[in-house]
């Protein structure tokens, strides 16, 4: 493959752990047979079981359960190089999703010097069941919690192997967006990844409150009733259940969900009490969100956005008396442009906005390595720009990042987005993110000489300094803090007790 003037290799669809099928379902993954011969890698490996979504562009041509494959983008003269590496996780909320993504694809970064890597785990009830049973099989007494450590496995592969194919194994980033972000911040946290990156790069996603992790006993307790569903009284007896039927008790039974555990083993403690200790991995870290991961619609459901409807709202959700004072302060709304404009960001921060930066301000605190922090806020080109987005950005008078949004453009993948008409803008947008990203990569601070100046995070009396990615790239002053803290106070009294 040739971009511009540099060759690149790519490899499609490389086994990095055994078929986690038959008796192997449910398990940890397992080692690799090795193979005879030269083994083909000009196609991507089958996606994930996964419930069928139009949200993604697959170049997959096919799904399996034997799924655990990454691809590998590589410049050709580095065969004797020690490249640095990116290792990507799609998102999806952990039951959708797939490397090959054309979003996700990594020429561009490659054609920069980069070896870049995107991996396919386990998703919803092949990733994340919990039974009884699975605690008992294993040797290390855990269960569910498996296309995390899925994941493992690919770095450790990647630690073992990418110098084959031009990368340095101590040079390694980890980076996602979205159920991808949630991923890096459980890495960050867990003994099990520990020393196989040394950066990461989390884009709208965390583990914090409200995004909860599970305790075993609630996974066991939803697995449980998954089983009887899906007319199954053992952990035995569901392996003997074709992947297809399994996938469909859980699209025909009542809201099963998946998720995330402290399962003792790839995580012996939340992400929250390790960042709050300083026992994470002590990394740099390039972290944001988008200024529009959440629609005002999340919040209003079909209201109409009057004053008197949004106090009403505002009390609904915030409850007592004091903290609806205090909400309507930092979620004012004294006219309709006013209240869509704080349903958007009340929904945003109630998404994935919040917990990014509660991620920022651990690390900054406890981490011991520079944090660089953005807000995106580009908006898709209004000609070719999602319909939902587009009707967004109108009703509340102001362009946006929706969720997602800044995928292609951190890793320069306009391009591979062909609903999109890209204006000049676009392109000028794409150049400076995935120039950061770039930078960042390489040398752990995403500052370069044609991009505009990034500082880190440091604590400062006017606000923590946040680089604002748009036509117009540059360094804010981020006056969010008190608000956070608001939310946090209300997440830890209201869904978690002790624990946000």
């Amino acid at each position: 493959m040739r971009l511009g003037v540099t060759e690149l290799n790519v490899f499609r669809g490389i086994p990095y752990a055994a078929p986690p099928i038959g008796e192997f379902r449910w398990r940890e993954p397992q080692p690799l047979a090795r193979w005879a011969g030269v083994r083909r890698a000009a196609d991507f490996g089958p996606r994930c079981m996964q419930l069928p979504s139009n949200r993604e562009a697959f170049r997959s041509g096919q799904m399996s359960e034997d799924c655990l494959h990454l691809n590998i983008w590589a410049p050709a003269r580095a065969g004797h190089e020690k490249l640095p590496v990116l290792v990507y996780f799609h998102g999806g909320g952990f039951d959708a999703g797939d490397g090959s993504e054309g979003r996700y694809d990594g020429a561009n970064l490659a054609a920069r010097g980069i070896v870049m890597v995107t991996v396919n785990y386990r998703l919803g009830v092949f990733g994340f069941l919990s039974m009884p049973e699975s605690a008992r099989e294993s040797p290390h007494g855990g269960s569910g919690n498996y296309g995390l450590l899925d994941q493992v496995a690919a770095l450790r592969w990647v630690r073992e192997n990418i110098a084959a194919f031009g990368g340095d194994p101590e040079q390694v980033t980890i980076g996602g967006e979205s159920a991808g972000a949630i991923s890096v911040s459980t890495h960050m946290a867990s003994p099990l990844s520990r020393g196989l990156f040394v950066r990461a790069i989390g884009e709208s996603g965390a583990m914090f409150a409200p995004v909860k992790l599970w305790s075993r006993s609630q996974a066991e307790s939803s697995a449980m009733k998954y089983a009887g569903h899906a007319v199954a009284t053992s952990l035995q007896e569901l392996r003997t259940k074709s992947a297809d039927a399994l996938l469909s008790a859980t699209e025909k039974g009542p809201g099963f969900q998946f998720w995330p555990i402290v399962d003792g083993y790839f995580l012996t403690d939340t992400p929250k009490s390790s960042f709050s200790s300083g026992t994470q991995a002590r990394v740099p870290l390039l972290i944001g969100s988008n200024s529009q991961d959440g629609d005002f619609s999340m919040v209003l459901e079909g209201t109409a956005p009057t004053p008197e409807n949004w106090r009403r709202l505002v009390a609904e959700l915030f409850t007592w008396e004091r903290e609806i004072d205090e909400a309507l302060t930092y979620y004012p709304g004294n006219d309709e442009k006013e209240v869509l404009r704080s349903a958007t960001v009340l929904a945003g921060d109630m998404f994935l906005s919040h917990v990014t930066w509660r991620w920022m301000d651990l690390h900054r605190q406890t981490g011991q390595a520079p944090v660089y922090f953005y807000e995106y806020r580009h908006p898709r080109p209004s000609e070719a720009v999602q319909a939902k987005e587009q009707k967004l950005q109108a009703t509340i008078g102001e362009p946006g990042a929706a969720n997602g949004a800044e995928i292609e453009y951190a890793l320069g993948n306009l391009d591979n987005q062909t609903r999109y008409v890209w204006k000049p803008e676009d392109r000028e947008v794409s150049r400076i993110f995935s120039g950061y990203v770039a930078q960042f990569v390489k040398t752990g601070n995403p500052n370069g000489d044609t991009l505009p100046d990034w500082p880190a995070v440091r604590e400062e009396k006017v606000g923590l300094p946040r680089q604002v990615i748009a036509t117009q790239t540059h360094t804010v002053r981020d006056s969010s803090a008190a608000r956070q803290a608001f939310l946090q106070r209300v997440f830890k009294s209201r869904l978690l007790g002790d624990e946000s």
